[in-house]
């Protein structure tokens, strides 16, 4: 098994769940990877955690990540539908994901 990727899985916005292989060995967000994956995240800042729209709840593996930063929080608070595991998926680090986390996407999509 190349240690380079891990497996984690990922439910859309419409309820279907997909396990998909993530190179760990990148300096890319979970954000970016999702969207060059063609998951339907807006991202309208850029992944600056500047308007919540890459918005995810970590389903599993939560504890794994490190704390989100003050601006992070910042727009976590401003969420309408904010669940204890609520992250900005800009803000998640691939080289900090954990085989078998498994991720919601919440935030708004692209038309």
């Amino acid at each position: 098994m190349d240690d380079s990727l891990i497996k984690i899985n990922v439910e859309d916005h419409e309820g279907n769940q997909q396990e998909i292989e993530v190179p760990t060995d990148i300096s890319l967000s979970l954000m970016e990877v999702l969207k060059g994956m063609d998951y339907h995240i807006l991202a309208t800042c850029g992944g600056m955690a500047l308007c919540a729209t890459c918005h995810v709840e970590v389903k599993n593996g939560y504890q794994s990540l490190t704390e989100p930063n003050d601006d992070e929080w910042a727009m976590l608070d401003t969420l309408p539908k904010l669940t204890q595991t609520s992250r900005l998926s800009c803000q998640i680090k691939v080289n900090g994901l954990k085989p078998g986390m498994s991720f919601k996407l919440l935030g708004e999509t692209q038309i």
